[in-house]
C-alpha cells in the first residue's frame, strides 16, 4: 500500500509542478514590474528543481509521471488568454497565478489525505511544493 501511494502521490506532484511552471510560462513575458517578474522566475526555477527531484524519485519505480489532464490545462489556458486579452495589467496576471496557486494547494492537500501511506520522502515533495504555491500566492498579493 506504501508503495501505491508514494508512486500515486509523486505522480500528482509531477503533474501539478509541470502545471505550475507551463502556467508561469503563459504570462511570465507580459510582466512590466521588474520584481514581480523576477518573483515568477525564481518560484519557476524553484518548480524546476522540485520537478528534477520528482523524476529521481519516479525513476527508482521506473515511472515516467504524470502529464497535467489536458481539460485542466485547456481551461488554465483560456481563462489566462482570455483575461489577457480583456487587460494586460499585472494585476491581472497576480489574479491568475494566485488562482492557480490556491488551486493547486487545494488539490496537494487533498492528494496528501488521499494517500496517507505515502512515504515521507514523498509527502515531503509534496509539502515543499505546496509551501512552494502558497509562498507565490501571497507574493502575489502585493500586485493584485
Amino acid at each position: 500500500m506504501q508503495e501505491n501511494d508514494t508512486l500515486k502521490l509523486l505522480r500528482e506532484c509531477d503533474a501539478g509542478v509541470k502545471m505550475g511552471v507551463a502556467s508561469i510560462n503563459d504570462v511570465i513575458a507580459d510582466v512590466r514590474n521588474d520584481q514581480m517578474r523576477n518573483m515568477l522566475a525564481d518560484c519557476r526555477n524553484q518548480h524546476e528543481t522540485l520537478l528534477s527531484e520528482i523524476k529521481t524519485k519516479l525513476d527508482e519505480y521506473c515511472d515516467k509521471g504524470k502529464q497535467p489532464a489536458p481539460a485542466a490545462k485547456g481551461m488554465s489556458w483560456i481563462k489566462t488568454n482570455v483575461k489577457m486579452a480583456l487587460d494586460e495589467s499585472d494585476k491581472t496576471i497576480a489574479d491568475l497565478i494566485t488562482d492557480g496557486c490556491n488551486m493547486g494547494v487545494k488539490s496537494l492537500h487533498r492528494y496528501l489525505n488521499q494517500y496517507s501511506a505515502a512515504d515521507s520522502d514523498s509527502k515531503g515533495i509534496a509539502n515543499r511544493l505546496i509551501k512552494l504555491e502558497d509562498d507565490l500566492s501571497i507574493g502575489m498579493r502585493q500586485y493584485l
